[in-house]
């Protein structure tokens, strides 16, 4: 199916999710900066190293937002009741409550940390302080803090990572819109404009070329004239900006009765119109003509939610590891250091299996490629190192000409990966033609003695090297006393 890759077929993507779930940081989708669980010892360290140059005095705040069932003055009361009284600024439905005022240079550490740990109690784990000038002229800058996974700066909550939220296959992680798949039935614009040197006046807009949409190529005419936009330009020579427009539609489009006649509505909205037409027989014949299998537009292809992308290892977000080459990947989780003892474990088990995949020359392939693009040899190859990755004893493999579409180079990669399974207490029957496979094998069975109707009969049984002195075809061409006749041209 279009879920299975080559990552969930050799098991990186579950080693992967696990690591990233433990390891990886998050940086803000709004200043993308790196959101970190702030504890009172580092929001004072952090103040310190802040107050070397200038030493400011500091206010040291946090925010309560007032319920709508209650008045400020009421939540003011409930603040003064706390030995709270002073108010450092006031906004729509929040007051910014002073915890205290200190110099850091003259501050006891105790008494700062015992501030910041109040704050952060009374003000759900959210601590602003303000430096102030010494001058009459206040400095309105902030400081913000947050104890649990919230951006300061952007007032922006996000969820703790879990294993769950770095898959498209659980409904945790997976993208809302297209389920996982990475792709959705929509409008396929290669469809819509099939002679993209077609200008717009003659029609490079094929739906609206027939009689019962001729009044939409009348509207193309109209706004594009009034929004400049040429009309007897080629359409492929039109700037990215028209294209959108005529694609697309304009921006402030709201429905079609606030914004029609007046805003341009585009071919997307008019497919979305025809949609709601789609009880009609000719018209959802219509849409089946122009509908093919496109890009998510919500997750862009990833399959994740956006906030799965937020998580970086090393600056890397999982689905930037899934486009590269498995070559790269090794190389990058080679170069990967983590102090964390459990991370570490998945790490080395990634590692190992990237390894195998090189080995056996896979190393081109990239991890979201799907397994129903694989040719039968690569399926096979992959089977082994997963096989290699989960160390598995006392089974039988069946392999049928793992050698295809390798290079003659790795061969000996491929020949080492099973014999590995064999040591490890495997058995493996390999169905093969290639002679460096033959030679590597502990016992050949060579069946025959001629192809198909005329073969059918064990003609060998036993070592590669006893059965070049056979007189059978398979030996006389494996010593080397047949040869293969050249192609004349």
């Amino acid at each position: 199916t279009s879920r299975s890759t080559v990552g969930t077929m050799t098991e990186l993507n579950d080693h992967l999710k696990l690591l990233f779930a433990r390891a990886a940081r998050l940086h803000c989708r709004g200043c993308g900066k790196p959101v970190l669980k702030d504890s009172p010892a580092a929001i004072y360290q952090d103040l310190v190293d802040r107050s070397k140059a200038q030493d400011p005095r500091l206010v040291v705040t946090f925010p309560v937002n007032v319920p709508k069932n209650f008045s400020e003055k009421e939540v003011e009361g409930l603040l003064e009741r706390q030995g709270y009284t002073r108010i450092h600024s006031r906004s729509k439905g929040r007051l910014e409550v002073i915890q205290d005022r200190i110099r850091m240079s003259s501050a006891e550490r105790a008494r700062v940390i015992e501030a910041l740990e109040s704050a952060l109690r009374v003000g759900q784990g959210r601590v602003n302080v303000y430096p102030e000038k010494s001058g009459s002229d206040p400095d309105f800058s902030v400081w913000r803090y947050s104890s649990d996974l919230h951006c300061a700066d952007c007032d922006i909550h996000y969820s703790e990572a879990t294993p769950a939220a770095f898959s498209f296959n659980s409904p945790l992680g997976a993208c809302e819109t297209c389920r996982g798949f990475g792709r959705v039935i929509g409008v396929d614009f290669g469809l819509v404009v099939p002679d993209a040197a077609k200008t717009l006046r003659q029609g490079a807009v094929r739906p609206w070329q027939s009689p019962s949409f001729k009044d939409c190529q009348g509207d193309l005419v109209k706004y594009a004239k009034k929004r400049a936009i040429p009309l007897d330009l080629p359409f492929h020579e039109l700037s990215s900006i028209h294209k959108d427009w005529v694609l697309e539609g304009e921006a402030d489009w709201q429905s079609w009765r606030k914004s029609w006649p007046g805003t341009w509505y585009g071919v997307r909205r008019f497919f979305k119109w025809l949609e709601t037409k789609a009880y009609k027989m000719h018209i959802r014949v219509l849409l089946s003509k122009y509908r093919a299998y496109t890009e998510c537009r919500a997750c862009h292809g990833t399959r994740l939610k956006p906030d799965a992308l937020l998580w970086k290892l090393d600056g890397r977000s999982i689905h930037e590891l899934m486009l590269l080459p498995v070559s790269g990947v090794n190389g990058f989780f080679q170069s990967l250091s983590i102090d964390d003892e459990a991370a570490d474990l998945v790490l080395r088990e990634i590692r190992t299996r990237l390894g195998y995949l090189c080995e056996v020359g896979l190393g081109y392939l990239t991890l979201d490629r799907q397994s129903r693009t694989l040719s039968g040899g690569e399926v096979q190859r992959i089977n082994l190192t997963t096989a290699l990755g989960t160390s598995l004893v006392n089974t039988l493999f069946v392999l049928d000409e793992p050698s295809i579409g390798l290079h003659p180079r790795d061969m000996g990669r491929v020949i080492g990966v099973m014999q590995r399974l064999r040591d490890a207490g495997n058995s493996l029957v390999v169905v093969e033609h290639d002679p460096q496979i033959m030679f590597a094998a502990d016992r050949i069975l060579d069946m025959g003695p001629g192809p198909g109707e005329r073969g059918g009969e064990i003609v060998f049984f036993g070592a590669p090297e006893k059965l070049k002195a056979e007189s059978s075809l398979t030996g006389e061409y494996l010593s080397g006393r047949r040869q293969a006749a050249h192609a004349r041209f």
